[in-house]
């Protein structure tokens, strides 16, 4: 089992090498590197081995040869730049054929599956190539079920659905596997699209198709036909196929340089401002499933306690950052609040949850993920179909003992709850059957208070909002497909368009058709509250350009070079934000990076400077004591430590930072008395450490292995730690005393102990 297990390992290694080669290629195309392009293409070709190929490439190959030399020459081609544009074309989609054709004779992937046995069914036919839509091998079921479709729903076991069901999945089949669309595919669409005849689902499935099979292999009729669906009047079929451009123009966006036809298309519609609209809502829900593991991993992790990493230097050794409560620390400048409203530390209840669901973030995401096991996800085409309660799915429920008398306002309600993705729907739905009887009860009897909730949910939303059922569709859909990308079993046959940094903003289509200041701030607005500060800065360096006085921007570019760790430019950018306009979060922040720099006289000043103008302010005070502790000021920043002593009365925390300072002065007794005041429970290893290091000094070796030994005894130290931080501390030992031959011999003495 294991050696069948290696070769499968094996084989997705070969796989995953052709498709980071194909990648190569792109973007060598997109940067003009024709000669790198084609070494890396002549080097696919050999794995595939096809002769047609070779002469594809070798035609080529000669070509962009001789338009070297003749441009060498000094030859005038008034044709040279078509001719240029057409090879690099033609080089991208040679390399598309070759990754195409290897996978597809060695993947042993399910969308190779597919396609060879629709191949084999065409071949035994007699019909191996569909050029025209007469020559599609379902196109006597497809004529005669547009001559015949019924009025009502027909009965689901009828001769009529089982054949109108194959149909469904035939037509969806052959749009997702056919590499390249024709004559065939085109007229198929303008049935699918202008007939009448089709369900506003059965058209969203064939909409899923389309984008899939346009991700798969690049091709612009494909966009086109995406694009035609947009003037659509259904919220449904328009948002699907919306998103499905989007996401497209931004996942091939290194080619759409080539083909600007095709973001024109999208350029005509752009022309309405709703239209805009509509495609800035798309590109900031596409954002929005960044956070999605993010918001997964906050759930199940950080509502339970967490625990600090420790690290050896004096913040974390005295626990400086944490004396006062988060309430009072001061980190985003709160004149900001109007962007973030009340959404910010959104996960500490229940409340803050539903008002993340409401703003379309994807809360179900991990309690969803383990009950996608059902065989109705087996097939393909499941992951992308909408939930409707006609779906025959429901019809499972009407033969449940239990749930069939509510059967209709259960499926009426997931119908119409806008929280749940159809994934979701259907998994929720599929999985009710096998809950035991009191539990059936209890969820029609939710799903009814849910049906009535959501009768005026309705009315009061669709009032306010046009786009409410525009905006639920592109949110289901879009955590739809994250689904797919994520959790289906076919997932490893494409490249997961949801895991890399998503900067749709920066894609061409929508830097010329949908960016504006104004957007293009809100979306840095949005990014920067989500704490995707490298996104955010992007786009507040355009803003900035255009208004170059606004001081928030400042901020906010500095804030976002803060929270990278580059305190210098973060500097610069607060320094540039106070010479416009002087406020008290700014000059602490500029306190903060020269402390981070180790500038501690200047930072001192400021943060002097925030104290006397805010003299009632418990962490202008901290930070004064702080930067007097650098400077090893011990007195003056005993006298800021008792000011927050006094303040806060209860506050164990800042017992550390007045121990540490009267030990540093050679006070030791009074030292003392303070550590005695922690209890043992709230003692980390580094103030095992620091009571060492007194006791030691206090002429108690015993004393003092005894505690460096605890150090070493519990979470978050071992013996590198243990040795960094006797070294860091050494000039303090030695100036109260310490024989400096007596160190290395305790350090090795504790060690011993800790074996």
């Amino acid at each position: 089992m294991s050696g069948f297990n290696d070769l499968l390992k094996v084989k997705l290694a070969s796989m995953n090498k052709v498709i980071d080669q194909h990648k190569e290629i792109v973007t060598f195309i997109s940067n003009r590197g024709v000669k790198k392009s084609l070494d890396t293409l002549r080097t696919m070709i050999d794995r595939s081995g096809q002769g047609r190929f070779y002469d594809e490439f070798d035609s080529l190959s000669l070509t962009y040869r001789n338009m070297l030399r003749y441009t060498i020459d000094g030859v005038k081609d008034p044709e040279r730049d078509k001719i240029y544009i057409n090879l690099l074309k033609s080089i991208l989609s040679l390399a598309d054929n070759v990754k195409q054709d290897i996978l597809s004779r060695h993947s042993g992937w399910h969308t190779y599956w597919v396609k060879h046995h629709t191949e084999k069914e065409q071949l035994l036919s007699g019909k191996t190539l569909v050029e025209t839509v007469d020559d599609l091998l379902f196109k006597q079921e497809l004529d005669e079920w547009l001559r015949n479709t019924p009025e009502s729903n027909p009965d689901p076991d009828s001769v009529y659905a089982r054949g109108h069901k194959k149909l469904i999945k035939d037509l969806f089949n052959h749009l997702w596997i056919t590499d390249y669309y024709g004559e065939a595919e085109g007229t198929l669409v303008g049935i699918v699209r202008d007939s009448g005849k089709f369900k506003w689902y059965e058209v969203s499935q064939f909409l899923s198709a389309i984008t899939i099979s346009l991700l798969r292999v690049f091709q612009p009729a494909k966009l086109q036909a995406l694009i035609s669906f947009c003037s659509n009047t259904s919220p449904s079929i328009k948002g699907r196929a919306l998103v499905g451009a989007i996401l497209s123009l931004h996942y091939h966006d290194k080619r759409m340089s080539l083909y600007p036809e095709a973001t024109d298309w999208l350029g005509n519609l752009s022309e309405d401002s709703r239209f805009r609209d509509q495609c800035r809502m798309i590109v900031l829900q596409i954002l929005r499933s960044r956070e999605t593991e993010k918001l997964g991993k906050k759930l199940t992790e950080e509502i339970l306690p967490q625990v600090a990493k420790l690290q050896p230097r004096m913040d974390v050794k005295l626990d400086l950052d944490n004396i006062i409560s988060e309430a009072l620390d001061e980190d985003k400048n709160p004149d900001w609040s109007k962007m973030f409203g009340e959404s910010e530390e959104v996960f500490k209840s229940f409340e803050e949850l539903t008002k993340l669901q409401m703003e379309g973030a994807d809360v179900y995401m991990q309690a969803f993920a383990n009950l996608k096991h059902f065989d109705f996800f087996r097939d393909f085409e499941n992951w992308f179909i909408p939930f409707h309660p006609d779906h025959e799915t429901v019809n499972e429920i009407f033969r449940d003992e239990i749930l069939s008398a509510g059967t209709n306002e259960l499926a009426e309600a997931l119908f119409k709850t806008p929280f749940i993705c159809n994934s979701d729907k259907y998994s929720l739905l599929l999985n009710l059957k096998y809950l035991p009887p009191a539990q059936k009860t209890m969820m029609l009897k939710v799903f009814k208070m849910e049906l009535e909730g959501l009768g005026q949910f309705e009315d009061t939303e669709s009032a306010t909002d046009p786009d409410r059922a525009f905006r639920t569709t592109i949110t289901q859909y879009l955590q739809d497909l994250y689904r797919f990308f994520k959790l289906s079993p076919y997932k490893k046959e494409f490249e997961d368009i949801f895991g890399g940094q998503l900067d749709v903003y920066n894609s061409l289509f929508y830097k010329k058709y949908c960016s504006s200041p104004d957007s293009d701030l809100s979306m840095a607005d949005y990014l920067f509250s989500k704490d995707f500060f490298d996104d955010a800065f992007d786009l507040y360096g355009k803003s900035l350009k255009s208004d170059p006085s606004n001081v928030q921007l400042y901020e906010k570019i500095g804030y976002c070079y803060q929270q990278s760790g580059n305190y210098s430019e973060a500097l610069k950018n607060y320094q540039r934000a106070e010479l416009i306009e002087r406020r008290l979060w700014t000059v602490k922040k500029i306190g903060l990076c020269l402390r981070k720099l180790g500038r501690h006289e200047e930072a001192l000043e400021y943060y002097m400077h925030a104290a006397d103008s805010e003299p009632e302010n418990i962490h202008s005070t901290i930070m004064v004591a702080h930067s007097y502790l650098d400077l090893k000021d011990y007195e003056s920043a005993l006298k800021y430590y008792f000011r927050v002593e006094y303040s806060q009365p209860g506050n164990m925390k800042i017992i550390r930072p007045i121990a540490w300072c009267y030990f540093a002065l050679g006070r030791f007794d009074e030292s003392f008395k303070y550590y005695e005041q922690m209890e043992t429970t709230m003692l980390t290893p580094h103030d095992y450490i620091n009571m060492g290091h007194l006791a030691l000094c206090m002429g108690k070796k015993r004393d003092a292995t005894e505690y460096y030994r605890k150090s070493l005894s519990g979470a978050g130290n071992d013996k590198e730690s243990f040795i960094s931080a006797m070294k860091y501390d050494e000039y303090l030992l030695l100036q109260h005393g310490v024989d400096q031959a007596d160190l290395p011999i305790i350090i090795d003495y504790v060690l011993f102990l800790a074996d």
